[in-house]
């Protein structure tokens, strides 16, 4: 499996990372630092599997990068996580109803990364 994880912190990223490989189902772990950088590799490197998606980023928030995602029929098959500490219940359902297929908050452990991820890609 592939997936992209898009985030501006290189730490978030890093933690994000580690908890995907430690599920050794992802063959591909590609990184984006902001929405323009993901919809470059979404094009240029895809198809993913999946997409781990922040909410505050520069250049373009995740919120206006999944809207771009989910109007191209090609990804229609790409799942998106919101992974954030963005927690407004009105933003919450903001993004599910633009089409995150899921939602985790910041903070988070492996185990409830792992659990999200294993729900989203139903393995």
């Amino acid at each position: 499996m592939k997936a992209l994880v898009v985030d501006d912190s290189k730490s978030m990223r890093n933690i994000v990372r580690s908890g995907l490989k430690q599920m050794e189902h992802f063959d591909q772990i590609v990184e984006a630092e902001n929405g323009l950088d993901a919809l470059e590799k979404l094009k240029d490197e895809g198809p993913f599997d999946i997409v781990l998606l922040d909410w505050y980023m520069p250049k373009m928030e995740g919120y206006d990068c999944l809207l771009e995602i989910r109007k191209k029929p090609e990804w229609n098959d790409t799942k998106v996580m919101m992974v954030t500490t963005e927690n407004q219940h009105h933003n919450v359902v903001k993004a599910v109803m633009a089409g995150a297929n899921e939602y985790l908050m910041k903070p988070f452990t492996p185990e409830m990364l792992e659990e999200k991820v294993r729900m989203v890609l139903e393995l």
